[in-house]
């Protein structure tokens, strides 16, 4: 059985590889620093995402985690630091370049449109040819098995079935990327653990490269080829940890348990926790 310090001991930089001339990374942020009025909420963050890799992002709450997600989106600009797409500079046209699917916290469904409508008015604004439309949602509704609710009014379905639509329609606009910010944290256990187990089954048919925002190390570990852990804000990344568990994964697994445990611990350290009462509202891990 694999021990704790040898699995936190897959410690990587992400950028070498491009140094060793294999292929660049799809997402490089380089000394990125990003400011709300006079606050500085990123302070010099270097992260990269590589193609088709599912990223997880954990982070003290109010670390800066979905201001990062908004500039990946093209959402607002960050003052000073490089974004390169592809190896190419993309710091001044990112949004130009890149075609995103978000998926919110919550559903943001609008609820005097139909499902199926929602999706559709998400494939307009990315320009998705509109004899495509129909298929497209037929398809992304039947992969996150609520395409009975395709003419239903969104308010009428259950936060897990609105939230199946929401992933659907970020999938639908065929985007370059995914970004998930906390998509699962307003649904019970039960149901955020269905949710996850779609989504992992989602990645076997899908290469989209995906970054997750979430607070639940559970949950990170369980979704994620790869982890990374923000600082207090002002954000800047402490450690970046691959996470090599054969997939498909499961909770009971011991070495799933064991190298929950690990993380747990590290994270507690770095985030100055380990003083912390049972349960602090910083750190999930179910």
């Amino acid at each position: 059985m694999t021990t704790n310090s040898s699995l936190m001991s897959g410690e990587v930089n992400t950028m070498s590889n491009v140094a060793d001339g294999a292929t660049p990374p799809f997402l490089d942020l380089r000394g990125v620093v990003i400011k709300h009025g006079e606050r500085t909420a990123v302070a010099g963050v270097d992260l990269t995402v590589a193609p088709g890799e599912f990223l997880a992002l954990i982070g003290p709450s109010g670390c800066g985690k979905s201001t990062l997600l908004h500039v990946l989106a093209g959402l607002r600009r960050a003052p000073s630091g490089e974004l390169r797409l592809n190896g190419s500079p993309a710091t001044a046209d990112l949004s130009d370049k890149l075609r995103v699917g978000y998926v919110f916290q919550d559903h943001r469904l609008l609820p005097w449109r139909t499902v199926a409508q929602n999706i559709t008015i998400a494939m307009k604004s990315a320009g998705v040819p509109k004899n495509e439309w129909d298929a497209r949602v037929d398809r992304y509704l039947g992969m996150l098995r609520v395409g009975e609710f395709r003419d239903s009014w969104p308010m009428r379905l259950s936060g897990g079935q609105r939230q199946r639509v929401s992933i659907a329609r970020a999938l639908a606009v065929d985007p370059d990327v995914v970004l998930m910010d906390e998509p699962f944290s307003g649904l019970d256990e039960v149901t955020a653990r269905a949710m996850r187990l779609e989504l992992s089954r989602l990645r076997e048919v899908s290469s989209v490269p995906t970054v997750f925002v979430t607070h639940s190390i559970k949950e990170a570990l369980f979704l994620a080829d790869r982890v990374v852990t923000l600082s207090h804000g002002p954000a800047r990344v402490l450690k970046e940890l691959p996470v090599t568990l054969p997939r498909p994964r499961r909770y009971e697994d011991p070495e799933f348990g064991l190298l929950e445990a690990a993380v747990v611990a590290d994270v507690l350290k770095e985030w100055e926790l380990a003083e912390s009462a049972p349960g602090s509202p910083e750190l999930e891990t179910s």
